[in-house]
């Protein structure tokens, strides 16, 4: 990087926290004794800027401009031990999306995906899809993505670099086997939680003809195409691997049954796109569809995915843990109800508003407002199901909420291989955890949270969940190296700060 380049990176951080501070440049100029000028040049990457001047910009905004550690990475600041109010809304899924990006190569016609979050797994997604040809922008004031694929994916071209940050692109084959005879994709990246096989996607798409071979560091995938007479059965009810036999379903002749489907919030939002598209599905919802594919999509369609039930529950979570009241609206409330009845059982006190339908038409929503309550621990063990049972990715947020309530309740994580060790890791907030075995831990409450410097783990929940309990502990924490949290979740900590949260976002060079 050229010193134009880190005057210009510096530059545009001054900018950013002077705004978040609602300060004027001539505002800012006064209060370290230069000229309004001087900002304008410095703010533009148009002027050198010494140590000392950083020094009184980040005292002046009460904020560090930078560390001179590791580069590249990104670090939370956070003063805990506030209480929350006011209301947030719930922005769209983030599983939908990159479900919906990938369902987009299905499409010749133009597809325009509504107000889709800024996060760094759809960032992924896109740059993968413009590697290989396929035009990807925002549009109207970036919060829309209007995607146009060529009539020839040039797959050769791929980056292997963004494929291999994350998961998703394994939701590519479903898609590509009706449309290529031979590709190979990068290996699947993503969260670290594990060894997650592959074989459920292969189990039901080689129905379809599709062979994979695995090498080194891509999968070869090579397809002789067939007729699917019987129904599939799927050996895994996961979201992915339904997605992508849906997919590859969508393109393929005649009716086909797929059974054991998971009928999970991002499957249902896949669904009624591609229903959109023309592709006959019926059993939304339940773990039998049946899909009547066509030979070939040419349609200009738009779409809203529905709010993200991981996000409401991450933000009931937060009201929980730092003992506030805040409303979450736009909650996605059919995909919360059984989290909701558990906690409800432990004593959690909320009211539910009327529900009105999300901008798909679809999903159900609802207006949720959390108030301070006393919980006790869980009767029954706390663990994941598929939908309708507690969401997977909830249940790191159902734990610290039992770090919060009287007594020991047992959390058993059944679907990753190492998800529930990363409790342990809120100990080093005071929380006291007695882990069993890679999947089960028992969870001892209430804490007292105390402060502490952490590096947030290489997976997304687990990584919010730390977030969340430095809210809760009185003084400064610090949270280090959040990618991993800006992979699923758009401004978040700007996000929880309008509640009355204190989080700064650090960024280093």
């Amino acid at each position: 990087m050229t010193s134009t380049d880190y005057k210009k990176k510096i530059g545009k951080l001054i900018q950013e926290n002077r705004s978040q501070r609602g300060l004027t440049q001539a505002q800012l100029a006064e209060a370290i004794g230069t000229s309004q000028s001087a900002i304008n040049r410095i703010e533009k990457g148009g002027q050198n800027i010494s140590l000392e001047m950083i020094a009184r910009i980040s005292d002046v905004l009460s904020h560090d401009i930078m560390t001179l550690n590791k580069t590249g990475k990104t670090n939370f600041r956070v003063h805990g031990g506030k209480v929350l109010s006011g209301s947030i809304s719930v922005k769209t899924s983030k599983n939908a999306a990159v479900a919906l990006l990938c369902a987009s190569l299905l499409n010749q016609g133009k597809t325009t995906l509504r107000n889709i979050a800024h996060i760094e797994e759809v960032n992924r997604i896109i740059e993968v899809l413009q590697s290989i040809g396929v035009k990807v922008r925002w549009v109207n004031s970036d919060t829309d993505l209007e995607i146009d694929r060529p009539k020839k994916l040039h797959l050769e071209n791929m980056d292997v670099t963004a494929a291999k940050r994350t998961r998703t692109v394994i939701m590519f084959l479903g898609p590509l086997l009706n449309q290529h005879r031979k590709f190979s994709l990068p290996f699947a990246g993503g969260c670290n939680l594990g060894t997650r096989t592959v074989e459920p996607h292969l189990v039901g798409l080689r129905r379809f003809g599709l062979d994979v071979v695995a090498t080194t560091d891509s999968y070869q995938a090579t397809v002789t195409k067939k007729t699917v007479t019987e129904p599939i059965i799927l050996t895994e009810r996961g979201d992915t691997v339904t997605e992508n036999i849906i997919m590859a379903a969508s393109l393929h002749p005649g009716t086909i049954t797929i059974r054991n489907a998971s009928a999970n919030y991002a499957v249902q939002d896949l669904c009624i796109f591609l229903q959109k598209l023309g592709v006959k599905i019926e059993g939304v919802g339940t773990s039998t569809l049946q899909i009547t594919g066509v030979t070939h999509i040419d349609k200009n369609v738009e779409y809203f995915p529905s709010e993200d039930p991981i996000e409401a529950m991450s933000f009931i979570a937060a009201g929980v843990v730092t003992k506030s009241e805040i409303t979450i609206k736009r909650a996605p409330i059919e995909f919360l109800e059984i989290e909701l009845a558990t906690l409800a059982e432990m004593g959690l006190l909320f009211d539910i508003g009327d529900e009105y339908l999300a901008n798909n038409k679809y999903t159900r929503l609802a207006d949720i407002t959390i108030h301070p309550s006393r919980l006790t621990a869980a009767t029954d063990k706390l663990h994941a199901l598929p939908f309708p049972g507690i969401n997977m990715d909830n249940l790191p947020f159902m734990g610290l909420i039992a770090m919060t309530a009287h007594g020991r309740s047992l959390l058993h994580d059944w679907s990753y291989e190492n998800r529930a060790i990363y409790f342990t890791e809120l100990s080093k907030l005071n929380a006291r955890v007695e882990l069993l075995d890679p999947h089960r831990v028992y969870l001892v409450g209430p804490t007292k949270w105390k402060t502490a410097d952490l590096v947030a783990p290489p997976a997304l929940r687990p990584s919010v969940v730390i977030l969340l309990a430095m809210l809760a502990a009185p003084g400064q924490s610090i949270l280090r190296d959040v990618y991993s949290i800006n992979r699923g979740y758009e401004d978040f900590a700007n996000r929880l700060n309008s509640l009355g949260a204190s989080i700064e976002t650090v960024r280093e060079i």
